[in-house]
């Protein structure tokens, strides 16, 4: 593995970043097979994904904290940017990305074809089609960026997760009190620099750069995003396939871990080694 996937301290990495060169603070954990790498939601950390880690087991995983986020609070990257950074942590590699952490791993797999071996998308767009949506969009995330450094992470936490969109979500208690140690300053970073209205323009046109097999995973309930992985897999062409997970939402793989575990694990069964 490179020096990226060390096991990092998160005590000792809480307040000095890494250099950009060295890539995104990660949490290794050994295994068989080829490196998985969990990329996060926004106003997530690293500890997102523990629940979906036990229907991993046994496998190599590398689970970074994106720019703004936990142990990389400090950091600032646009999409493009924290693609590079990411693939400076994982290197070649299967990517599995979540929304935001979706649409870093997405444009990896444009940007660096080489790097990304497979690619797993879930609850993930490759943009805003309308101009004025994307500048309205823009500019409500620039308010939010706004309140979250006025009223902090908590504050922010509370109104985000009560949204309709994650209204069938318990979040862990770890995972919940690591999103709190998020700083607002990167929070707020994150969400001007890598928002969706950032997409500017949006990436439909380029999905068929998109070379690897990918799997594009949405929850039933969240018919936004079940459209908008339709739509990524025909934009990717022969090498994607879509599924849908029965009784979840935006967040398929904090609500149903284990439907989205075993979805992964035949999606990886079914390549061979992806890493040849």
């Amino acid at each position: 593995m490179p020096a990226a996937l060390s096991s990092c301290d998160d005590a000792d990495m809480a307040d000095t970043p890494l250099p950009p060169a060295r890539g995104l603070p990660a949490t290794v954990i050994e295994g068989q097979g080829p490196p998985v790498v969990l990329v996060h939601g926004f106003s997530q950390t690293r500890r997102s994904w523990d629940p979906l880690l036990p229907h991993l087991a046994g496998r190599r995983l590398v689970l970074p904290d994106l720019p703004g986020h936990g142990a990389a609070g400090h950091y600032e990257a646009d999409l493009t940017a924290a693609a590079r950074l990411l693939a400076d942590t994982g290197g070649r590699a299967v990517y599995v990305g979540y929304s935001m952490g979706g649409r870093v791993a997405l444009r990896l797999a444009i940007d660096q074809p080489e790097s990304v071996a497979a690619l797993v998308l879930i609850s993930t767009t490759a943009g805003i089609d309308d101009a004025e949506a994307r500048v309205e969009r823009r500019r409500s995330d620039e308010a939010l960026a706004d309140r979250i450094e006025r009223d902090g992470t908590s504050a922010f936490l509370e109104g985000w997760l009560a949204q309709p969109l994650f209204a069938d979500l318990a979040v862990e208690p770890a995972d919940l009190a690591a999103r709190q140690d998020n700083r607002p300053g990167g929070l707020a970073s994150s969400l001007r620099e890598a928002g969706t209205g950032t997409m500017d323009p949006p990436w439909w046109d380029e999905l068929h750069g998109v070379s690897c097999p990918t799997l594009v995973l949405a929850g039933e309930r969240d018919l936004k995003f079940v459209a908008l992985g339709r739509r990524l897999v025909v934009g990717i062409g022969a090498n994607a396939a879509g599924s849908v997970l029965a009784d979840a939402g935006h967040a398929a793989q904090l609500e149903r871990p284990a439907a989205v575990g075993a979805a992964i694990g035949r999606f990886l069964a079914g390549l061979g080694d992806p890493l040849t």
